[in-house]
């Protein structure tokens, strides 16, 4: 995929900022209208998209629709049905001392923005931000992932189809046009990605005091404790590890399980792989495909990281890799350091009474960096007790990912895993500012205030 110029990058963004000043996307009248041009936009694309999903990830049509075109078209209904109420202006409580002034609290757009998405869900996580972008009366530029490129092309063509480049326009290419954007002045920058590549955006940021949202990842634990239903455990599990064959920013990443139930997990997982996939998972149209070379290579490269206790089928040619559980990982390997990003589950066991495996698990998830989702398979008041002594985005008690599908949810990160959140309400939130207004009247003008502050007593007993 061609590389937009700078000169081009320049220009979109300097036709946004005119765009922006004549303040045509201010009225609710004119948000309302571009939510429901998207939502008609991804109808009509839906085939397109889809196809585009299956070239790009091998994904399934059932899965590109519930992972990511329903997702986003339930966002930008709700946004239709509440942007008046969100943006509208509301009275705040004014105190005595401030009569008679009365107190306001507005929203007001951020203005000129950028997203930068990722290629793991590459229609949800470019469309979804622009849901809020729009809600809230911005301009947004997008740039979609070199990595998925008749999916990023696919877009490309319905933004240019659908809304005016100086309103919301598409971007494409590699690093070089990443380092384009990130040179120039925007109003917010929301980022989804890594980490490490969020370090470069927050520096870029950082010059200009632009606000950012940053949604990462990490190294989401999976627990499952003795008092675990293992049946329900392994289904669910093996369903959210090999949803889009792992390539997911909450993915459950590794198991921290109770050492009596691991075999029992194990033949569980297995069977469950199975009932999911069959038993020819190369052939179920509905496993997802690693998305390139280099990603196959880096994945594949874990299974020397421990012992294979089941699975480990992978073929380079399709770049398919089977879910994979591996055991005895030293706590220090790569497996257990860096997101995996796949279909491989490394297990560790814990030993002991119920009381020691929890606090086992506690200190462990405690001792690395704030994953974006957590997951608990057991008893649940037990579950609520880690909950409350480790740190997360998210995460379920006896379930994986599910907590992403409730729009009525935030969702984001904290520490390493992000900063920010978005969906519903909050998606119009981080693309807006909250402005504080005093509207005072002129009928009376109270002398209290002004020099040289005659009955300072009584001001002094009012305050």
């Amino acid at each position: 995929m061609e590389n937009t110029s700078v000169e081009r990058i320049i220009s979109i963004r300097e036709a946004q900022k005119a765009y922006f000043a004549t303040g045509e996307t201010l009225s609710i009248s004119f948000r309302k209208k571009m939510l429901r041009k998207l939502l008609d936009a991804i109808t009509k694309w839906e085939d397109r998209l889809s196809e585009a999903l299956w070239t790009d990830l091998h994904k399934s049509y059932e899965e590109a629709y519930l992972t990511e075109l329903s997702i986003v078209k339930a966002e930008i209904r709700t946004h239709i049905r509440k942007v008046a109420r969100w943006a509208g202006r509301k009275k705040a409580c004014t105190p005595l001392k401030l009569f008679p002034s009365r107190s306001y609290i507005v929203k007001e757009p951020l203005g000129n923005t950028l997203v930068i998405s990722p290629w793991n869900y590459p229609v949800q996580l470019l469309l979804n931000p622009l849901v809020g972008a729009i809600s809230a009366g911005c301009t947004a530029v997008l740039k979609p992932s070199p990595y998925v490129p008749d999916v990023s092309k696919v877009i490309e063509d319905m933004i240019a189809e659908t809304f005016d480049e100086k309103y919301i326009a598409v971007v494409q290419g590699n690093r070089q046009v990443n380092a384009a954007l990130l040179d120039q002045r925007w109003d917010l920058i929301f980022f989804t990605g890594s980490p490490a590549l969020a370090k470069t955006v927050m520096a870029a940021a950082a010059k200009n005091l632009t606000p950012v949202v940053l949604e990462l990842g990490g190294k989401s634990p999976c627990i499952i404790d003795e008092t675990a239903d293992i049946r329900t455990a392994a289904k669910r599990i093996a369903w959210g590890k090999t949803l889009n064959s792992g390539q997911t920013c909450i993915a459950p990443d590794y198991i921290l399980i109770h050492k009596k139930i691991k075999d029992s997990f194990v033949k569980a997982f297995a069977e469950e792989i199975t009932n999911l996939h069959g038993t020819d998972i190369k052939a179920d149209r509905h496993y997802v495909r690693m998305v390139n070379d280099k990603a196959f290579e880096r994945v594949t490269g874990y299974f020397k990281d421990g012992d294979i206790i089941y699975g480990g089928h992978c073929n380079a040619a399709t770049r398919f890799i089977g879910p994979t559980l591996i055991g005895n990982v030293p706590l220090d390997s790569p497996l257990m350091t860096e997101e995996i990003f796949g279909p491989v589950f490394p297990v560790i066991e814990i030993d002991g009474d119920p009381q020691t495996f929890r606090k086992a698990v506690t200190d462990f998830v405690n001792s690395r960096e704030k994953p974006l989702a957590f997951y608990y398979f057991g008893k649940e008041s037990d579950g609520w007790e880690i909950i409350r002594r480790t740190s997360s985005g998210g995460g379920c008690i006896n379930d994986v990912i599910m907590h992403i599908a409730n729009e009525n949810l935030p969702f984001g990160g904290v520490g390493n895993s992000g900063m920010g959140r978005y969906h519903d309400k909050d998606s119009f939130e981080a693309f807006s500012h909250t402005r504080s207004i005093i509207a005072t009247g002129t009928w009376i003008d109270l002398p209290f205030r002004y020099m040289p502050y005659r009955m300072f007593s009584l001001v002094k007993k009012i305050l």
